[in-house]
Formats: C-alpha cells, structure tokens, sequence
C-alpha cells in the first residue's frame, strides 16, 4: 500500500478503562486489512499502565504496542503473536500540527476505544484541547463515521446529554457494554464482543463474536477460542 493511497481508520484511546478493548480493535482492524492512525490520550496511558504495566512511549510506540496488542484481556502476555504493524502510524497525543488533525487528511473515520465521559464532553462541546478531540471534531464537521465507545457507569444526565448530542451530530454512541448470547467462557470474548460491535459500526468484517441467529441455545455449541465462528 502506497502513502498516497493509504486511507486509514484513526483510532484514538482515552483514559477511561477499557484498554483491552482499544487493543482488539487494533487486531481486528488489522485482521482485516484496514490501516490504522493511532493516537493515545496522555491519561490513556496512565489507565494502560495501571490496567497491563506497559508504559507507552511515543518513541518507543512500536515496541509498546506489540507488547500491548500481544496481551489477552486477562494481562497474560504473548496470546496474539505474528502481529504485522505495518498498517500502523503513531501521532503523538500533543501534536496538533499531525495529519489527522486536517480535514484534507483522507481518512475513512475514527472509533474512540475506550471513550471517558470527559472525551466525550470535550468533543460535544467541540473542544480540541488535544490532538484526539481534534480528529474527532474533524470527523464529524467532515461529516466522516464517528464511533463513540463509551465506557462509563452510572451516567450522569449531563453526560445523556452530551452523547444525545454527539448523536444528533451524525456519531454512532456504542455503550461498552458486553453480551452473553455468544456463548462467553472467558474475558477475551466478552472484550471481542464489544469490539467487533464497533468493528460492526465502522463496517469492517471480522470473526470476533458469534452472531445471533434466531437459534435458542446457540450460544451453547462448541466455539473457538477467543470468541471466533
């Protein structure tokens, strides 16, 4: 894939908890073939350091993220492997001058992975306070698919109001909240539930979670592991 062509998902990381959702994406857009800008919120990464011990780096951002993306939900290093990077562009989070912080940037939209109530305030109100409100703002005055991860409980009706907005300005607001028709056994496929959830807004194909298929009980059958068909 040539720079000049390359049309990428941005997928920008609050500080809400959730991290291994970020992660899944990440791997499923991957999967799939789909390049990815990433851009990691300066609380995110305190959250990713509480949540797996990884410090990230922006000049280390490759290493840490394999590192990252090689975790299972359950923190045990080395459960993803042979993960190709090549699709991934790291922006810093301060760098308000970066490519995706420009309309004239192609790119196809962006999925916020997790997204805190504070995220979300910041990109109702329009705010760029740093370069992941930025691209949101971005996406939606583009008019470009927003997917909004929000990882939050109890709401505050301040909040509702806020995601109303975000809605009414063309987002997709995507609740992280897992499902157990899929037939769940461990964490992972709780997590590949949520993920392919957004993966499924942004319209890319993945093997993440079962699909319901009118079938009672379906979630019983034997499965592979980490939620796959």
């Amino acid at each position: 894939m040539t720079e000049g062509k390359r049309t990428p998902w941005v997928v920008g990381v609050s500080g809400a908890s959730g991290t291994p959702y970020a992660a899944a994406v990440i791997r499923g857009l991957l999967a799939a073939g789909e390049g990815v800008d990433l851009v990691v919120s300066r609380a995110s990464r305190l959250t990713l350091l509480d949540e797996t011990g990884i410090a990230f780096r922006d000049a280390h951002w490759r290493n840490d993220l394999a590192e990252w993306l090689g975790r299972g939900a359950d923190g045990k290093p080395g459960t993803f492997t042979g993960l190709d990077l090549d699709g991934v562009r790291h922006w810093a989070a301060g760098d308000l001058a970066a490519g995706p912080s420009s309309g004239s940037y192609p790119v196809k939209g962006m999925l916020i992975v997790p997204a805190s109530t504070a995220c979300v305030a910041g990109v109702a109100l329009g705010l760029s306070k740093d370069l992941l409100q930025r691209v949101a703002s971005v996406t939606l005055k583009e008019r470009r698919r927003l997917v909004v991860a929000v990882r939050e409980t109890p709401l505050s009706g301040q909040t509702l109001k806020q995601l109303v907005a975000l809605d009414e300005a063309g987002a997709i607001v995507l609740p992280a909240s897992p499902a157990f028709y899929a037939g769940a056994t461990h964490i992972q496929d709780l997590v590949d539930f949520v993920a392919g959830r957004v993966l499924d807004a942004a319209g890319v194909p993945h093997r993440l979670y079962r699909r319901w298929e009118g079938e009672l009980g379906g979630s019983r059958a034997p499965q592979g592991a980490g939620g796959g068909d």
